[in-house]
């Protein structure tokens, strides 16, 4: 075994730790921290499989934004996981039935990547994925992407405008000029306060 065989096997072996750490840890931090690990490690899987792009996407876009943004919310909002873990079991039937389904189709592409029918595809682009993957975006399957943007477009205005319905007088804004014509007199009030024992 070579040295790239036996970094895809640590790496893997440290993805599935932590995969199997995410949905076992008791603490909703400890969950998303070993989420981050997880992201890490598919990531320098994807590296030895030279998808370079995918790897740095994996963690630019999750672990910079997006499980940043699950540790906010899960530190900052006050949630009873104990009444959410309550009914854990009765989701075990479902859980399973879909890690059998999942675990059916993997097992079907190894056993067809095995007898050798995906050798027939052709041989894999030269030169850089990233190269290959910018021309299949931007040149073949231009129009599908562009009007992905724009779908994605459309729903960030929905959002905004589904945020602003409501009388004006529940709306909470500021106004800038307002906030720039403050006094100190206006916020700092000093007290004079009497001491509550006379002085020896």
């Amino acid at each position: 075994m070579d040295i790239r065989g036996a970094l895809f096997y640590l790496f893997s072996a440290v993805l599935l730790f932590s995969a199997f750490r995410v949905i076992t840890a008791r603490n909703p931090v400890h969950a998303a921290l070993f989420l981050v690990l997880a992201f890490f490690q598919a990531a320098a899987v994807w590296l030895l499989l030279k998808a370079e792009f995918l790897a740095i996407s994996l963690v630019l876009v999750y672990v910079g934004a997006v499980m940043v943004l699950f540790l906010f919310v899960v530190m900052m909002l006050d949630v009873n996981f104990e009444v959410l873990r309550q009914h854990f079991r009765s989701y075990l039937p479902i859980a399973a039935a879909v890690g059998a389904l999942v675990l059916f189709e993997m097992a079907l592409v190894i056993v067809d990547s095995a007898i050798g029918h995906t050798a027939t595809a052709g041989p894999p682009p030269t030169g850089s994925n990233t190269v290959a993957l910018g021309k299949l975006l931007y040149v073949d399957y231009v129009y599908p992407f562009e009007i992905a943007a724009v779908v994605l477009l459309v729903a960030i205005v929905a959002a905004i405008a589904l945020t602003q319905r409501g009388e004006p007088r529940h709306r909470k804004y500021q106004d800038p000029s307002w906030q720039v014509k403050v006094r100190r007199e206006d916020r700092v009030r000093l007290v004079d306060l009497k001491s509550e024992k006379p002085p020896a």
